[in-house]
């Protein structure tokens, strides 16, 4: 059976489906049977980031109407046999998803595959809880700003009331967190939170800290997961990120600024 993640937050432009993206990518390249499923149904931008939406034929709501089989909806990645993609559907509202017909793709899914990720809509209406219902794990993304943090303790709260396990009192949904975008030179100007800022008002453990870098816009636009982009150092914190939730103990890296050495000083090397 699969184990069931959740990428979630409260507040929209986070980085949900960039880390949806990464992690299933990260997972698949370490050899598990990953698939990603798009819960944003209206909008559609998984596979835009997974560079397949030339491949969408049918789409996850045609998966729960029965007007398609899974196995007719999944794309499988082209660079990576491991990946398949679930894409939502951009013709539907959210409406069109149900809590039964949800639970059973989800439940086909882990028939075959080591990890499902469902990448959630923004805010707390249906295809956000749709997402999370079912989810074994979770990752809550936010950005280091109040607005942000706010929303993902909003989230969090959710997610230990509303949940299938919540209501069969079975063992909590496990919960990571991650903070995206962040820049420990805006952290020293007091422009935005630092990381033991978020730690001390959402007390979740800290799964990664991906660092503002223009490499994640231009890896959107090529159609690539930024887990891909080694060089990176967003590339670089997500793969840390994933072996982090594979239970690997890694030093976080990006949280400080590196302070110049005596030449860097002296030259502005």
């Amino acid at each position: 059976m699969a184990r069931i993640i959740v990428v979630t937050s409260g507040k929209g432009g986070v980085g949900k489906t960039t880390t949806a993206a990464a992690m299933a990518m990260g997972l698949a390249l370490r050899g598990y049977r990953t698939s990603v499923v798009d819960f944003d149904v209206g909008l559609r931008n998984l596979d835009l980031i997974m560079g397949c939406e030339r491949r969408v034929v049918y789409d996850f709501v045609n998966v729960i109407n029965k007007e398609a089989n899974l196995r007719q909806a999944l794309i499988r990645d082209k660079r990576c046999d491991n990946l398949y993609i679930l894409p939502a559907s951009q013709t539907r509202d959210k409406e069109a998803l149900s809590k039964e017909g949800v639970g059973e793709v989800l439940e086909e899914l882990s028939q075959d595959f080591d990890y499902v990720i469902c990448d959630s809509p923004a805010g707390i209406e249906k295809g956000a809880y749709l997402a999370m219902y079912y989810a074994d794990d979770a990752v809550v993304v936010s950005n280091p700003e109040v607005s942000s943090v706010r929303d993902a303790d909003r989230m969090i709260g959710i997610l230990a009331s509303k949940s299938r396990r919540s209501e069969l009192n079975e063992e909590p949904i496990k919960e990571h967190l991650l903070l995206t975008r962040y820049s420990p030179k805006r952290v020293e100007k007091g422009e935005m939170l630092s990381v033991d800022d978020v730690l001390d008002i959402l007390a979740l453990p800290l799964l990664g800290v991906i660092p503002e870098s223009q490499a994640v816009l231009t890896a959107s636009n090529e159609g690539l997961p930024v887990v891909l982009d080694e060089k990176s150092d967003a590339g670089q914190a997500y793969r840390d990120a994933v072996s982090r939730y594979l239970g690997e103990e890694l030093p976080h890296r990006f949280i400080y600024n590196e302070k110049k050495g005596l030449f860097g000083r002296l030259f502005g090397g």
